[in-house]
């Protein structure tokens, strides 16, 4: 596939996917990590304060209640607070990558494991293991999975998720990177579906890679890498 022929994301642009503003502090960011020389602990740290940015953007999407809070001055502020009901849930392994800044912004959330697999040869998403709250149909989830490239890990999570019952709905998926290929896959399948991503690829190659790309964004966060 040729950039002339990759699919358009401005039908969900603004609407399905909230892109972060591409400010030159993120843009330096990206810079750093995009790097293949970059050290792996840089490639860590800058991308957790990626992941910080994409995780409070994500956290604006759920629901809020009001809550009135009496100050120092003994005035009284109407104010608001997240509505319980809250759950984050990470595709094994590279999302882990993505529950410590979670857990800063909302301590005490519940975290779910779904474990998906890509084929290598046949480059389709298989499920091995999931581990979620029982309650999960009543949760407004965040599901945590840094790179969506033919959207066919995310649409599998997806599937596990609305089959339990989770409305799509109450579904916001924190993305680190993306391209259109994935965006337009998993947007037609699950219309009401939010996604949130700090970057937005020009296209994927044969192969499936994203350009110009990251490389294996869990292979590099975890020190596996080659």
């Amino acid at each position: 596939m040729t950039a002339s022929t990759a699919p358009s994301t401005d039908t969900y642009l603004g609407t399905h996917v909230r892109l972060l503003p591409q400010t030159g502090q993120l843009r330096a960011l990206h810079t750093a990590i995009r790097d293949r020389d970059a050290r792996p602990e840089d490639f860590v740290r800058y991308s957790r304060r990626i992941i910080r940015l994409l995780i409070e953007a994500g956290m604006d999407l759920l629901p809020f209640e009001p809550h009135e809070v009496r100050t120092p001055t003994g005035a009284v502020y109407q104010g608001l607070r997240f509505a319980s009901g809250l759950c984050g849930v990470t595709v094994v392994r590279a999302g882990e990558s993505m529950e410590g800044e979670l857990r800063d912004v909302c301590p005490g959330i519940r975290i779910g494991k779904i474990l998906i697999q890509r084929d290598e040869t046949t480059k389709e998403a298989r499920l091995y293991y999931t581990a979620l709250p029982a309650d999960i149909a009543r949760r407004h989830v965040l599901l945590l999975d840094p790179v969506m490239a033919t959207g066919g890990t995310a649409l599998a999570a997806l599937r596990v998720l609305t089959d339990l019952g989770v409305p799509e709905e109450n579904i916001v998926f924190v993305n680190f990177i993306t391209v259109p290929e994935g965006i337009t896959a998993v947007c037609e399948q699950y219309p009401r579906l939010r996604i949130v991503t700090s970057a937005i690829e020009e296209r994927l190659t044969e192969d499936a890679w994203m350009l110009p790309g990251i490389g294996d964004f869990g292979d590099r966060y975890f020190g596996t890498d080659a």
